[in-house]
């Protein structure tokens, strides 16, 4: 299915507007509900931290620290990129699913459209493009978050926190959560659009290719996040 994506567009001008259009409902659409899950999780990391690091030996600098590399290193990247495969996953798997049930992919592969290449590859490029800006705005906001709920809770003042940040920071760190963040879009996006393409049948099938395709997803992106941890660290 990947490899007969690559072909020379036949209209560039709608394949552009296909793929803004992807850009806009993976991206955008996404957004409230990464920034409500990023804001609780640095929000009960901070907390559940705190919790653990009772021990009046260890500063409390060092509970932003174990935030932020928490947040970078697995939180954002993983828990995000699950969500989304929920999200994004099942939209994508029910929209091709229905569109081959109806005879809609059908209809374009009788005009000489290339289907695989129309209406697959704007998904999987508009989710390589959108979904590491979603994991960084998710790691920007879980810290955050994680420091008003410091302020709030009366753990750490605002001032300790910033200098735990600030605090034996390892950018290759922030480089790993890149790396994790294209591969996970590439699962979330390839995957479903795979399940919806390929659907028999009608409208229970396609409810079926689209659950099959989120638990599978959700176990593509676990196994790949071990991997990836297993090469690059």
């Amino acid at each position: 299915m990947l490899k007969s994506m690559f072909t020379k567009p036949e209209n560039l001008k709608m394949y552009w507007k296909e793929f803004m259009h992807q850009c806009s409902e993976i991206g955008v659409g996404s957004l409230p509900i990464v920034i409500i899950i990023s804001l609780f999780l640095g929000a009960v990391t901070t907390v559940q931290t705190a919790y653990q690091l009772v021990s009046p030996l260890v500063p409390q600098a060092t509970i932003a620290q174990i935030v932020r590399d928490s947040v970078i290193l697995e939180l954002s990247p993983t828990v995000v990129s699950i969500v989304l495969a929920g999200v994004v996953g099942s939209k994508i798997a029910s929209e091709l699913g229905n569109m081959r049930t109806t005879e809609q992919i059908d209809a374009l592969e009788i005009m000489g459209i290339n289907t695989r290449s129309y209406l697959i590859m704007p998904k999987i490029v508009g989710a390589l493009v959108v979904v590491p800006c979603l994991v960084v705005i998710s790691a920007v906001l879980a810290i955050w978050g994680g420091r008003v709920a410091g302020a709030m809770s009366g753990i750490l003042a605002n001032d300790i926190y910033d200098d735990g940040l600030r605090q034996n920071l390892n950018t290759y760190n922030i480089t790993f959560a890149m790396y994790k963040a294209y591969t996970f879009a590439f699962i979330i996006s390839s995957i479903p659009a795979y399940y919806g393409y390929h659907v028999k049948g009608g409208a229970l099938e396609i409810g079926r290719a689209s659950t099959t395709s989120v638990v599978i997803s959700c176990i593509m992106i676990l196994f790949a996040d071990y991997i990836l941890a297993a090469i690059f660290l």
